[in-house]
């Protein structure tokens, strides 16, 4: 190619495309080849030793795989002969075969993976889900139906498959690596989830990544509660224990039976008409500066506050009265349907252009 002439992404997509299917039209002419040799011999042996077809098959089989078994039979010098040709024209083949296999499933894996690093290159403010276990792999499930844009790190291969299976951005690699960190895109990411199997990789996926992103949002899954300071020292914001959480929910069903079936079902994430979610107010927005009352909020939206989250202390007011003021940079928590919460976001949070 001559001196400052470049070739675009799509040309060297069309070139590798071509490649292999050239590849591929290689593979299925020697293979039909094969199939070929491999009758003509069972035929030759026939015709020429008189063996049964089975017997025949057998012995061109082990002459062209070079298994290295003794004869089926004694061969007479025509026999010999004819062996000779079988194996010229037919070890080659497979020989050729077991190499352009081989270099069809390398370039094919190396496409995907340059395809999934550049895909992962592209996007900014998302989340990276280390640890694709049981747990991992509910929270991959969420953030896919939320529309949520998400890279998996995960160190067994084994799992690769499920999570190309369900369209996933994935690094197949060590969490604790800050080398994966970087390429799952943790400089522009908006957080990061941990759900490693031990609070100790945990611990060090921490470190590794605050100091990578000092503003990063930093969620972490713990087995036992004693491992939560230290985590938190390490720079998590947030340490959740699955186990007690799932003890302190079925306690609640046993104590508070019809709370917790009101909040299963505004909870619950294939829910019906309503849902809860947050929504935050922007600069300029429709109602920024005004009370709930003037904003006239429950007639518009058609949904329940459930609490105001001051942006500038963080705060929580539960419950807010008809006279709560709405500032810019306040968190919503609002429960109503899908639509109405959408419309909420849209037109009364968003900045007016």
């Amino acid at each position: 190619m001559p001196a400052g002439v470049a070739m675009s992404t799509s040309t060297l997509q069309h070139i590798r495309s071509g490649r292999e299917v050239f590849m591929s039209r290689e593979l299925v002419v020697a293979n039909l080849f094969l199939a070929i040799v491999l009758a003509v011999g069972t035929m030759g042996y026939m015709f020429i030793e008189g063996w049964s077809a089975a017997d025949s098959l057998y012995m061109t089989f082990i002459t062209l795989t070079t298994i290295g078994f003794r004869e089926v039979h004694e061969l007479s010098d025509a026999g010999r002969f004819f062996t000779i040709v079988i194996g010229l024209a037919g070890i080659g083949s497979v020989a050729f075969i077991a190499t352009r296999t081989a270099q069809v499933l390398l370039n094919t894996r190396a496409f995907r993976a340059r395809t999934m690093l550049r895909s992962i290159d592209a996007i900014k403010d998302h989340y990276i889900l280390a640890g694709y276990g049981r747990i991992g792999q509910r929270i991959a499930k969420d953030l896919k139906r939320h529309g949520v844009p998400f890279v998996i790190i995960e160190a067994q291969e084994g799992k690769q498959a499920d999570m190309e299976r369900n369209g996933y951005l994935h690094l197949i690699g060590n969490a604790e690596n800050e080398e994966i960190q970087v390429a799952a895109g943790i400089e522009r990411a908006k957080g990061l989830i941990l759900t490693l199997p031990e609070d100790r990789a945990n611990v060090f996926a921490t470190l590794v990544a605050r100091e990578v992103n000092p503003d990063l949002f930093i969620m972490v899954r713990t087995d036992t509660n004693a491992n939560r300071r230290k985590l938190i020292r390490a720079g998590a914001d947030k340490v959740v224990a699955p186990y007690e959480i799932g003890a302190d929910r079925m306690a609640q069903v046993l104590l508070r039976p019809s709370v917790e079936r009101f909040m299963e079902r505004v909870l619950q994430a294939d829910a019906l008409a309503y849902t809860m979610d947050e929504v935050q107010v922007e600069e300029g927005a429709e109602l920024a500066g005004k009370t709930l009352q003037q904003s006239n909020f429950r007639q518009q939206f058609d949904a329940i506050v459930v609490a105001v989250m001051d942006g500038r202390t963080m705060s929580m007011s539960f419950n807010p009265g008809p006279q709560q003021p709405i500032q810019a940079g306040d968190t919503l928590i609002v429960m109503g349907s899908v639509e109405m919460i959408a419309r909420l976001r849209k037109d009364g949070c968003t900045t007016k252009s």
